[in-house]
Parts: structure tokens; sequence; C-alpha cells
């Protein structure tokens, strides 16, 4: 596998595991929203913990890369806390909606921030996928706006994490991102939780471990996919989270997909296919040029 496609193939991994995760959160119930965050992180938190110290690596990273650590870490952290608030407060296929959202933000900031040329038939496959995710989704608005806000906002900070993850690049093993980020948000909400913590029954314990297992899948997805390739080559592949999620809500939720959620399948799976055949095309040519340069 090429680069880009070990990229595609964990961004879908990811995108899968932060469906689960957003299930889970919905089943837990009336549970405070920061206190489902935490649980979220400190499981991570913990599972990360394992795989640090089988490498023998630093739990918080070199010195030089603390700045771009904490930088990543904060802006996610505001980022689950906002996505939360709006997985409990709209419809669960709404809130998906608007975390996906994201991605292409990403690729703002990338072409902003970190100078990543997006070719032209990445663009138009973005904004297909984006239309077909409207197809899927049918946003209901005519409730009130402000969870509405809180859920873009909650995609603008999981984008500017993202692109903190595309500097950092190799100068961090994954798993020491994972673990520093995951720290760095429970040690952040522990306070409010604490301050706002409600009793849980055991199926609410069970559902947030379960989400915290999930996320962390996704985490380790995601952080290791934009290390292979730039954030306007494969962050269409993130879209599969809305797929997924429309799957779950059939087996967990019965809610049967209308004929414009069908479409909004075609019209995402079309575009992904076609920005796959592109890149594919494109790393053959590559490969055939560096051949004749290395025959010449």
């Amino acid at each position: 596998m090429s680069d880009r496609n070990k990229g595609i193939f964990l961004l879908l991994i990811s995108a899968l595991g932060f469906s689960m995760m957003g299930a889970f959160v919905k089943l837990s119930g009336d549970v405070p929203t920061i206190q489902k965050a935490f649980f979220r992180n400190i499981v991570a938190a913990l599972l990360t913990l394992g795989v640090v110290l089988w490498h023998k690596e630093r739990l918080f990273g070199k010195k030089e890369n603390q700045k771009l650590l904490m930088s990543r870490s904060a802006l996610g952290a505001v980022g689950i806390v906002l996505n939360f608030y709006a997985i409990d407060n709209l419809v669960l296929s709404d809130a998906e909606m608007l975390n996906k959202l994201s991605p292409f933000i990403l690729i703002i900031f990338s072409a902003l921030f970190l100078k990543e040329h997006a070719r032209r038939y990445q663009v138009i496959s973005i904004l297909i996928a984006f239309i077909g995710t409207l197809f899927i989704i049918q946003p209901e608005f005519s409730v009130e706006i402000f969870p509405y806000i809180v859920g873009v906002l909650g995609a603008v900070f999981a984008a500017g994490a993202y692109t903190m993850l595309r500097v950092l690049g190799n100068k961090e093993k994954y798993y020491t991102v994972v673990f520093y980020f995951s720290f760095f948000t429970t040690v952040l909400l522990l306070p409010f939780t604490v301050l706002f913590y409600e009793p849980m029954s055991a199926t609410q314990w069970t559902f947030l471990l379960l989400a915290g297992v999930f996320a962390t899948v996704g985490q380790f997805g995601v952080t290791l996919a934009y290390k292979f390739a730039p954030a306007s080559e494969i962050s269409i592949f993130f879209y599969s989270t809305v797929v997924y999620s429309a799957l779950l809500s059939i087996l967990l939720f019965d809610q049967i997909p209308t004929l414009l959620s069908v479409i909004g399948y075609v019209i995402i799976f079309s575009a992904s296919f076609y920005m796959f055949l592109k890149n594919n095309h494109l790393d053959k040519k590559r490969v055939q040029q560096e051949a004749r340069v290395k025959s010449s």
C-alpha cells in the first residue's frame, strides 16, 4: 500500500471508531456533557498509557514539541466537549453532519497555514461529498439555533487539532500524541466532572466505557492517517462516518434511511471512489517517473 492508501484505510477505521463513540455517548442518556467527555478521555488515557510504556517512549513527548502538543490537545479538548454537547442536544444525525464539517474546514486550514496545495479534482470531490452529506442528514434547523452553532464550532476546533497533527508529522510517536491529548483533556475536565458529577447506572457506565474504547480506536486511526498523507488528499474519506452513523441508527435507534439518504450514500461513495482512482493514477505516474529517472 502507498502512504496515501494507508492514510485512507486508517481514516475509514477511525471514522468507524468515532461513529461507535457517538452512538454510545447518545445511548448513555441524561449524563452531563462534561462527565461524558471526561470518561471518554480517561479510558483513552489508560489504554494509550500501556502502549507508550510498552514501547518505552516518553509519556509527554520531547521538550521542543510541547507547544504543538499542547495546542493540538487544547483544540481537541474544546472540540470534544462541543461535539458532545451537540450530540446531547440535537438529533444524532444533525450532530454528526455538523461534526463532519471538520474535514472540509481542515482543507481550508491546511491551505492557509500549511501551504498544502489542493488539486481541482480534490476540491470538487470534497464539495460533492459535502452535498451528499446534506442529502443523508436532511438537517432540521427549525429548533433553537444555539446547539447548531456549538456543533459548527466543534468542527472548527477539531479541524484545528487535525491541522496540528499535520505540523507534528513524525516528530512524535503517534501513541505519545494520543496519550498526551487524552491525559491533557482528562486533567482539564476533572474538576468540572467532580463539581457537576451525577450518579450513573451500570448500563451508563458500560456505554461510556465503550465510548472511550472506540474513541481510542478513532484517535489512533486519525493520528496515524495524517502522518501518512496530506489532509487535502485523504480527509474526504472521513465522511464515511456519516454512512456508519446511518447504519448504527438503523441497528440501535430503529431509524430507517429515507430515499434522500440513499441518494446521499451514492453521492459520497461516488466522490470517494473518484478521488481514490485519481490518487492511484497519480501514484502510478510518480512511480513510473521515478523509475525513468533511476534508469537514466
